[in-house]
């Protein structure tokens, strides 16, 4: 079985982050290192650029000059990431790598967590979080991606929409 990875960040020479990347990719497909090195992100977002009265959607790199790469951190792991052309090293104090913390790792958005719920829209749920615990409501929609649900709560005999946290209402049984 092997070892969960951790998220490092690794520093490369501006406008080459696309080829240590795939760099990166061929070396761990070439000496079979998938067990060590398990994924490798350049992190980019979609943006619409206006130009010329014309608009057209771009994709940009969040962070210039750098690559996130998940793996167990090893001497042979290291070695690699290290050595592949125009990577000037990890980020930490002297070169030494220093791995995401799960809240930053959370904060990037690099790992999508899937999470579960127990209700479908129409279904009432109980609110178990949130100033508003203990009400029954109606969900009204749900957004796995942004982790939120959308739902109605009657009070003061008025239809209330609230958006909660998916793990803030449960479906009443």
């Amino acid at each position: 079985m092997p070892e969960e990875g951790k998220w490092y960040v690794v520093h490369t020479y501006s406008g080459y982050e696309n080829k240590v990347a795939s760099n990166l990719e061929k070396t761990v497909e070439n000496r079979q290192m998938r067990d060590l090195i398990q994924q490798v992100l350049v992190p980019t977002e979609t943006v619409t650029e206006i130009k010329d009265d014309k608009e057209r959607q771009v994709e940009r790199k969040i962070f210039p000059g750098y690559v996130l790469v998940k793996m167990v951190l090893t001497d042979d792991s290291w070695y690699v990431v290290r050595n592949i052309r125009g990577c000037t090293g990890f980020v930490g104090p002297s070169s030494k790598p220093i791995p995401l913390t799960e809240e930053e790792v959370a904060r990037l958005g690099v790992e999508k967590k899937e999470v579960e719920v127990s209700y479908e829209v129409g279904d009432s749920v109980q609110i178990i979080g949130g100033p508003l615990e203990g009400f029954v409501g109606t969900v009204e929609s749900i957004d796995k991606e942004k982790n939120r649900v959308r739902v109605t709560v009657s009070m003061f005999g008025r239809e209330t929409p609230v958006e909660l946290e998916l793990n803030q209402a449960k479906a009443v049984e």
